[in-house]
Parts: C-alpha cells; sequence; structure tokens
C-alpha cells in the first residue's frame, strides 16, 4: 500500500459475507479476495480462522492495534465434557503428588 494512505477497515458484515460466500460456493482465499477486492488472500484466511473458532460474532470484534494487558480476546470456552475430564486429572495429579511427598 503506498505511503500516505490510510487501511482499508472492513465491516463485520462484510467479512461475514466474504465468508459465508466463500464457503457456500466452495472458493479458494485468492477466489475470494479478487472477487471482492481485497488485496490479500491471507486477510481471507484470518477471518475464516475466527469464524471457525470464535463464530460469526468474532468477526465483529475490533483487533487493531495492541491489545492491553488485561483485555484480549475472551478465553477459549471448553465442551463440558472435556473440562470435566480435565477436572479429574488435575484432581488425580495432585492426589499422585500428595502420595509421593509423604
Amino acid at each position: 500500500m503506498p505511503k500516505g494512505m490510510p487501511n482499508k477497515k472492513y465491516t463485520g458484515e462484510f467479512k461475514q459475507m466474504v465468508i459465508e460466500t466463500m464457503r457456500n460456493e466452495g472458493l479458494s482465499y485468492r477466489e475470494t479476495a479478487g472477487r471482492f477486492e481485497i488485496n490479500d488472500h491471507h486477510r481471507v484466511m484470518s477471518w475464516e480462522r475466527i469464524y471457525i473458532e470464535e463464530g460469526p460474532e468474532g468477526l465483529y470484534v475490533e483487533r487493531r492495534g495492541r491489545s492491553s494487558k488485561g483485555g484480549g480476546r475472551p478465553p477459549k470456552q471448553l465442551k463440558p465434557e472435556v473440562e470435566e475430564d480435565l477436572i479429574a486429572e488435575v484432581q488425580r495429579l495432585r492426589a499422585e503428588n500428595a502420595y509421593l511427598k509423604n
């Protein structure tokens, strides 16, 4: 991008439309970027990653600049059965550590 040109800012609605069109029509990242006049296909890749990990609402979050120390993305929610397995494993390891200390 030439010096002095501001970066293009895309709305959450636009990002969601781009990703859903790409997925529905089976377009590649490059084809999608060309069709919607997006300069870099990597931007489409990152939008799709966000869409898959956080859902469509993740595309509406402003991500420019440095994140604050306490802020950032909300923690990723685990499935209840995975969380239960992790809690059980932590309890087992704590009991094992307590036994080994004695």
